[in-house]
This record gives structure tokens, C-alpha cells and sequence, in this order.
């Protein structure tokens, strides 16, 4: 199955409250694919409408129909959250005659089971040499690409197809204009001192050095220093894509054990979670405010 994510027959089971409610209350439970008992997953309100794991695959599938394939799915938070990956078929080359940087596309659709999430796509690029997730907000502000999106959640075939086809044209808008800020990027060069600028305007030096503060900076940029002089960014280093990544590459793997669980790192950068998308706004920012002044 797709990753024991199919028959968890999702369904709403009455909620006995203990006193007097204008609203009726209701538990969303599922079939627990591995021992077959009943988890509760949340409480929702009357209003709240069931959503089956195979809806959100189908769903995937339409917008397959556009080229891709179907690369991890997974549920994370004890079942709550549910997501599928879908490699599209739009690969970035930047700087083909030098150093020759591939960064591939993905598409995240995901939901929630517990009314904390709407079915959502997510676009993230990643770049192909150590798997950096780049999922920030790109283009002029308010004028950006949405790197995040709801799906309406429609019962008809044509209204699914019709809300795959608006997915991949949003999804391909983004990656559009992120493959020209990458192209800028990675054709801006600059100096060590530029380097540690962006780094430190991603990261100050405490003003106090209560609890170690300013040894755990100091390691942290030494950290940072390791990786921009690594395997990993020498064919980018010097530029401020290589900056970029550098940023991301400790954001998603130094603080997570690089043999550790893939999918959480992939479900970290897919726009489940806030402050690693604030996180990387933050550094593209930084690295766009230094390099270009």
C-alpha cells in the first residue's frame, strides 16, 4: 500500500460531552494500519467534512498527468498529518559551462486529519547535491509566486482535474521565477567578507555571553565556514548561491543527524513548518541584501 497510508477509513464517531454545547463536537478516528485499533486523531466541529488518504494520492495523480512521479509519502505526527511527494519534471540547470548546478522540483500535497490543515501543495525546489530543500518566498513582495497553496476539496472528477491542472500552472509560475533569481544568484560573486557578513546578519554575535551564548555562535559559524570550504558547495562557492545554500544545507542537515529520517526533513521544508520557512526567508534576504547592495 502507500506506505500503510490506505484503509485507515477515516470517520467521525460522536463525542459525549459532559454539559450543554450549541455546537456538536465530534472525534475524527481512524484504523490504525499496524495493530488495527482505533486512534482519535482530533476533534472537529460539525461542519468538518472527512478526507480519505486516497483522496489526496487521486488528487497527486491528476496532477501527474502533467509528467512527474510519485517519490515519499508518509504521515507524520502520529497520523495527523498525511503527505505525498510528486517529482515534477522541471530540472533548473544554473551556470551549464562552469559548475553546472541541477536543482530539481518537487511538488508536497498534504492534509491533516484533525481540521489543523486545509489539503495544500507545497512547491520545493532541492538542490540536487546534498538534497538542500529551497523552499522561500521568491519575486518581488507581494507580487511573489506562491510557493504554498490551498486545493479546493471537490467531490467531482472534473473539479479534481480542473484543481490539479491550477496547481501545476501555480507550481510552475513559482519555479519560473525562482530558476531567474537562482540564475542571478549563482552569477554574483562574492568575497569571504561578503560571506561572513550575509552569515552574520542571518546570525549576530550575542551582545552578552549569558549561558555560552557566544560560544554556541562561534560553532555555529564555525559550522557554517566547514561547509562553505565542503565538497558539497565547491563548484558554487564564491557566489552568492553559494552562499544560499550553505544556509540551507546546516538548516536542514546539521541540526538534524544526516543519517536521520529523510522524510522529516522533507516534511520540514514542505511548508508544514513556520519557522523553517521564516528560516529560509530570513537567509535568502540576508544574502540578497549583502551580494546585490
Amino acid at each position: 500500500g502507500l506506505a500503510n497510508l490506505d484503509n485507515w477509513n477515516v470517520r467521525l464517531e460522536d463525542i459525549n460531552l459532559p454539559g450543554r454545547s450549541k455546537q456538536s463536537y465530534f472525534a475524527t478516528v481512524r484504523d490504525n494500519p499496524f495493530d488495527g485499533g482505533v486512534d482519535v486523531l482530533g476533534v472537529v466541529g460539525e461542519r468538518y467534512q472527512t478526507f480519505q488518504n486516497e483522496d489526496l494520492f487521486a488528487f497527486g495523480d491528476n496532477i501527474l498527468h502533467g509528467g512527474g512521479r510519485w517519490e515519499t509519502a508518509g504521515s507524520i505526527r502520529d497520523g495527523k498529518v498525511v503527505f505525498g511527494s510528486l517529482a515534477l519534471d522541471k530540472e533548473i540547470l544554473l551556470d551549464p559551462n562552469g559548475s553546472a548546478d541541477k536543482v530539481n522540483s518537487y511538488l508536497l500535497v498534504h492534509t491533516s486529519h484533525d481540521g489543523s490543515l486545509a489539503i495544500q501543495a507545497s512547491v520545493t525546489p532541492v538542490r540536487v547535491v546534498c538534497q538542500n530543500t529551497l523552499n522561500a518566498a521568491v519575486g518581488a513582495r507581494g507580487r511573489g509566486a506562491k510557493q504554498s497553496f490551498r486545493i479546493r476539496h471537490t467531490q467531482t472528477a472534473e473539479g479534481r482535474v480542473q484543481a490539479a491542472r491550477e496547481a501545476l500552472g501555480l507550481a510552475t509560475i513559482y519555479l519560473n521565477q525562482f530558476d531567474k533569481m537562482a540564475q542571478e544568484m549563482i552569477a554574483k560573486e562574492i568575497n569571504d567578507k561578503q560571506f561572513f557578513d550575509i552569515v552574520t546578519a542571518v546570525y549576530p554575535k550575542p551582545e552578552k555571553d549569558a549561558k555560552g551564548s557566544v560560544t554556541k555562535w562561534e560553532n555555529k559559524i564555525d559550522v557554517l565556514n566547514t561547509i562553505y570550504a565542503s565538497p558539497t558547495v565547491e563548484n558554487i562557492k564564491g557566489t552568492a548561491w553559494g552562499a544560499y545554500n550553505t544556509l540551507t544545507e546546516r538548516l536542514d542537515w546539521h541540526r538534524n543527524p544526516r543519517g536521520g529520517d529523510a522524510t522529516g526533513v522533507l516534511a520540514a521544508a514542505s511548508g508544514f513548518d513556520a519557522a523553517t520557512n521564516a528560516a529560509k526567508n530570513k537567509m535568502l534576504a540576508a544574502v540578497k541584501e549583502v551580494a546585490f547592495a
